[in-house]
């Protein structure tokens, strides 16, 4: 399938989502990877992991880059050769790619009912406002790991934790958005964020 849904939050920034209905070969004919890459996504044990990492080279295809013009940092996060912001998520049978002038990060992930399970392990300050007993439970925990692996895309900071340094304040799923704040060795970060479901996905991005 071609792209999925584009977005534009502002006039700096463009989301781009994939949905992965190709093949791995069909995927691979139509893409040109460097060296690393192609050494890359040939080591993947999992065939989703490889349509993954190709759906993501088709949408640098969209935004008019190539894989030649991606590279990562020795934190692993991604840039561009232009200098432009990037951040990159792919889930199952989703990907997307944000492009911005501006500091990014997006997340999309698969609304799964053991979310609830690990909840402990990335959420402190957001218990005080959740309810467990409500029927968006999962939906809005799902809200909260996207936003704060979003948070953690755009941070590359070594160290930086879901629990103690990512906060997300209380929203509504009809919000859309809400706002987070990084509050890590003693300085504080605050974001503007967006988030949406589709499919049984949801999806949320962190823009400066």
């Amino acid at each position: 399938m071609p792209l999925y849904k584009t977005i534009t939050p502002n006039s700096q920034t463009t989301v781009k989502i994939w949905k992965i209905t190709e093949s791995y070969q069909d995927l691979m004919a139509k893409v040109n990877l460097k060296p690393v890459a192609l050494e890359r996504v040939l080591g993947m044990k999992s065939e989703l992991h490889q349509r993954g990492f190709l759906s993501v080279r088709h949408l640098l295809q969209e935004f008019g880059y190539t894989d030649s013009d991606l590279f990562y940092d020795e934190n692993g996060k991604p840039h561009l050769k232009d200098g432009k912001h990037i951040s990159i998520t792919h889930s199952f049978n989703f990907s997307a790619v944000i492009v911005s002038d501006l500091i990014v990060g997006i997340d999309i992930e698969k609304q799964r009912d053991k979310i609830a399970v690990i909840a402990n392990k990335f959420i402190d300050y957001e218990f005080d406002y959740l309810n467990k007993m409500e029927g968006d439970y999962v939906k809005k925990l799902t809200v909260i790991w996207c936003v704060k692996e979003s948070l953690y895309k755009l941070f590359a900071t070594p160290g930086l934790s879901f629990k103690q340094h990512c906060l997300v304040i209380p929203f509504t799923l009809l919000d859309a958005e809400t706002v987070a704040w990084i509050d890590y060795e003693d300085k504080k970060h605050r974001y503007n964020i967006h988030f949406f479901e589709f499919e049984g996905f949801t999806c949320a991005y962190a823009l400066v």
